[in-house]
């Protein structure tokens, strides 16, 4: 295919103007010399040659940001993606699940919110079950909410994968069992827990109460549980976020044959999740240009949510809390180097302002394609089912080569955190903040000095392993504990390394 016009640079005029930006500190060149004889000296007692790779790993304590600053980035991959892995196995030392007959009773929950809020809800139920030593029935999911979706957990999830997966954490049943039901003199105890709760709460506070009435359930469960956990129970979030909640046959096969679809067309492709929708533009309070028209619909919507404070437009976009528009999205991705042949995968509801808010993004990247576009007819059954649609974009964002966030909602905190797990897969974060004072003045700014900011700006933020930790307070977006580097062969003489190193410094 031919190299179609390239739309985004008549945008822009002359000026070179550029925001004053603190320069970072760099190792001088004595404590330079002095690691790098370090490692020639380890390696001679040794017989291990120090490689690149190893040279990598050692500098990446101290070095990271001088590395990041002077390094080409390849926008498509990651250099350093192979040094590391997922591990969330088991250890022997975590206690055993407790079996249905010996546990303290038997905990219901009820999720709530989107697909992603309540698979965060599910992972931290599991946790939960395992602090009280207790039965966990499949969670039931929300019917309630802004989505309206009426899917139960067994028609999104394999709930029999669920339940064998998890055997050895915690026994998990579809049910309370009908006898012990009709032996209870009341109902199960319904409660919400607060926010972030340390496993103390449950302890305290929810186990009497579960004990004395066999069985107990937690509502409106999400993000109910502190991010501050044993490791151990950390890597039990993993392998329930991770491993155990696999989605059911027909939505992987919908999904995987859109990837194809893709695959056929290019050999790689960019998944955008948008999330420009008028919930969102709504909840965020920021303001588009839309005049008196968008400001009375989404103050509208923005109703529907009863303890919203009254927010500031133009403070939320100055502090970087308001989403870009498809356009804004669309340049900075050409700014970064992705070119209007690239093959753009777009995630997505329904768009505020339809197709006219998408025009700009299109005339960037002609290769645009959305669910509805690629799946047709195969949709049809999904289409009732906001979670199930939900669903067919994770996994088309999943497989792509790179994935591009747009807002710090569920699901960028649960894609990011499963790209990193799954071998630090592209992901790119736009530093919403910087970029929105870029664009503010990019009409009067050169399309080089312009793709120059971008590029700076957005530095630590491509998903890179020694990335900045952004999002290091959500476990779900930065699974840490979760993530391992590759050992060496010579394993004695990297920790060798390592230990002189940290006598340099």
């Amino acid at each position: 295919m031919g190299r179609k016009p390239d739309p985004a640079k008549p945008h822009y005029g002359g000026g070179s103007a550029s925001p004053k930006t603190a320069r970072r500190a760099q190792p001088s060149p004595v404590f330079l010399g002095t690691a790098l004889f370090v490692l020639g000296f380890v390696s001679l007692f040794t017989g291990h040659i120090v490689t690149d790779a190893d040279w990598s790993r050692s500098r990446s304590r101290w070095r990271s940001n001088q590395v990041r600053n002077t390094e080409p980035i390849d926008i498509w991959k990651s250099r350093y993606s192979n040094l590391y892995y997922g591990c969330s196995g088991r250890s022997p030392k975590l206690r055993s699940a407790v079996p249905e007959n010996s546990s303290t009773g038997y905990l219901l929950i009820a999720t709530s919110g989107g697909l992603n809020q309540q698979r965060i809800g599910i992972t931290d139920a599991v946790v939960v079950a395992w602090i009280l030593n207790a039965t966990l029935v499949v969670p039931e999911l929300d019917h309630r909410s802004f989505w309206k979706d009426d899917s139960e957990f067994s028609d999104i999830f394999d709930t029999d994968w669920f339940i064998s997966y998890l055997s050895k954490d915690v026994t998990v049943v579809k049910r309370i069992p009908y006898e012990v039901m009709i032996s209870m003199d009341k109902l199960p105890w319904t409660m919400r827990a607060p926010r972030k709760s340390m496993p103390e709460f449950y302890i305290d506070e929810v186990l009497p109460i579960l004990m004395r009435r066999r069985a107990l359930q937690l509502t409106k469960f999400d993000y109910r549980l502190t991010n501050d956990l044993d490791e151990e129970l950390q890597k039990l979030r993993c392998r329930v976020n991770f491993h155990a909640l696999r989605f059911k046959k027909p939505i992987q096969t919908l999904g995987k044959k859109l990837v194809r679809r893709l695959r056929v067309m290019s050999s790689r492709y960019v998944a955008i999740h948008l999330r420009f929708e008028p919930d969102m533009l709504a909840f965020s309070g920021c303001y588009y240009g839309g005049g008196e028209k968008e400001r009375k619909e989404l103050a509208e919507i923005r109703k529907r949510w009863d303890t919203l404070p009254d927010l500031s437009a133009e403070d939320e976009r100055t502090r970087g809390k308001c989403p870009l528009t498809p356009h804004e999205i669309g340049l900075m991705l050409r700014a970064l180097g992705f070119g209007n042949e690239t093959y753009l995968y777009v995630a997505s509801g329904e768009i505020y302002g339809g197709e006219e808010t998408l025009r700009p993004l299109r005339e960037l990247f002609p290769n645009f394609y959305t669910k509805e576009m690629l799946a047709g007819d195969d949709l049809k059954p999904f289409l009732p089912f906001s979670s199930r649609l939900a669903a067919v974009d994770f996994i088309v964002c999943d497989e792509s080569d790179v994935f591009v966030t747009n807002n710090n909602g569920n699901m960028a905190k649960v894609l990011a955190g499963r790209r990193r797990y799954m071998g630090h897969k592209r992901t790119i974060r736009p530093n919403t903040k910087k970029l929105n004072v870029l664009f503010q003045t990019r009409n009067q700014t050169g399309w080089d000095t312009f793709s120059r900011k971008v590029k700076k700006i957005q530095r630590g933020l491509m998903g890179e392993p020694d990335d900045p930790r952004h999002g290091r307070d959500d476990f779900h977006e930065m699974p840490s504990s979760c993530i391992c580097q590759r050992v060496p062969v010579n394993r004695s003489a990297t920790i060798q390394t390592r230990n002189l190193l940290s006598q340099v410094r």
